[in-house]
């Protein structure tokens, strides 16, 4: 099996499964308890709070456990929005955001905020001249995805927050599901006050994640109840799952640093490959764009027929972001980069770890040209 497909999720490390079971079948007491035996439990959870932090470059006490990235950004843009909408109740994102950004935006629209939705060229980057434009006194949050999980064009977060320190009452959210462990990014220096990570992107198990608060920032909290998480997030805490996630993020780091250039090495091989082909054509950025997403369209085919044509090779791609992939809609991040509609419908993407090979990639590119060779013969049948 080749399996390109690790922007939707990634198979988890070994020994992140391992840590996982460890933990929650020696060390299953409740984290909250006050016997020692819950006090084991809530240890673990300190020391993986601590090992998370560091790698982020923040404080421990800056980082609050999560089911995942949509609760994050959820948490994030809902939170930040209602504790300080009487400072003013104007929002800017982007219009390539993740569904959990514009989902939870729209329903903070219902509720009276107004949002203003950057446009991005055609690589799939925002305009900073629109934010600038956008920007107004009334701005409490400004929140943008670090890399597009559909294209991998990378958001030029540093330069938001430099606009975003003559603007004290906004804050800024980055997503940045798909960038940990692939692309570094500068909390601090950034001036990033709210940063959304998922474990089972970065090969931790799914159903866990963390969400990084500055501190001196407050949000209201979504789920309310036994006061876990400092108050911001109730529920007894998945420790095994917490565990596994400090785990496979201290293992991905590793990885980024020993592999990145070979990560680097077969999507430009991927890029070179599948921009000779004639039918192909590639909407992922050479420049600024993430070392393991490449969107691509094949004329004249749908999206969901190329998709179903590589798996019974054993070879695993997707449409859109797995959050949108089973429904037949275009893609909206092509269509505002200004892909023609008919394009964009037979857009896939190849993504990338640090587990693929150059092996696997070659014969990818085989498997691509038979293909296309393939359906274009059942296509005359017909």
């Amino acid at each position: 099996m080749i399996y390109f497909d690790n922007s939707a999720t990634t198979q988890p490390y070994k020994e992140a499964v391992d840590s996982f079971v460890k933990v929650s079948s020696n060390y299953f007491g409740n984290p909250s308890s006050l016997h020692g035996f819950g006090e084991k439990a809530e240890r673990l959870i300190m020391q993986a709070r601590e090992q998370i932090a560091d790698h982020l470059g923040v404080r421990s006490n800056e980082i609050y456990f999560t089911s995942g990235g949509t609760e994050g950004n959820n948490m994030a843009i809902k939170g930040a929005a209602l504790m300080y909408r009487n400072r003013g109740r104007h929002i800017i994102t982007s219009s390539i955001e993740h569904p959990s950004v514009k989902e939870a935006l729209l329903q903070l629209e219902t509720l009276g905020f107004e949002v203003s939705y950057l446009p991005v060229d055609s690589y799939g980057i925002i305009d900073i001249t629109a934010l600038e434009r956008e920007i107004r006194e009334d701005t409490i949050l400004v929140s943008i995805m670090h890399i597009n999980n559909e294209t991998g064009s990378i958001q030029p977060i540093g330069k938001i927050g430099d606009i975003l320190k003559s603007y004290p009452k906004a804050h800024l959210h980055v997503d940045y599901v798909q960038g940990i462990g692939k692309v570094p990014l500068n909390i601090a220096e950034h001036q990033i006050d709210l940063c959304t990570i998922s474990s089972h992107k970065f090969h931790g198990l799914k159903g866990t994640g963390a969400l990084f608060i500055r501190d001196g920032v407050h949000i209201s909290p979504l789920l309310s109840g036994g006061n876990q998480e400092n108050k911001m997030r109730s529920g007894t805490e998945n420790t095994g799952g917490i565990v596994a996630m400090a785990k496979a993020l201290r293992m991905t780091m590793e990885e980024m640093k020993a592999n990145g250039g070979q990560l680097l090495s077969i999507k430009t091989y991927l890029m070179k490959e599948l921009g000779e082909m004639e039918e192909v054509i590639i909407h992922t950025p050479v420049e600024h764009a993430a070392p393991h997403i490449i969107n691509f369209s094949i004329k004249g085919f749908k999206a969901e027929v190329f998709v179903h044509a590589l798996e019974e090779k054993d070879i695993y791609i997707s449409t859109t972001s797995a959050c949108s992939s089973k429904h037949t809609s275009v893609s909206g991040t092509l269509i505002c980069m200004g892909v023609a509609e008919k394009i964009a419908k037979s857009a896939v993407r190849v993504s990338l770890s640090y587990k693929n090979t150059m092996d696997e990639a070659k014969i990818f590119v085989t498997a691509v040209k038979k293909t296309i060779i393939q359906l274009r013969k059942v296509m005359k049948v017909k």
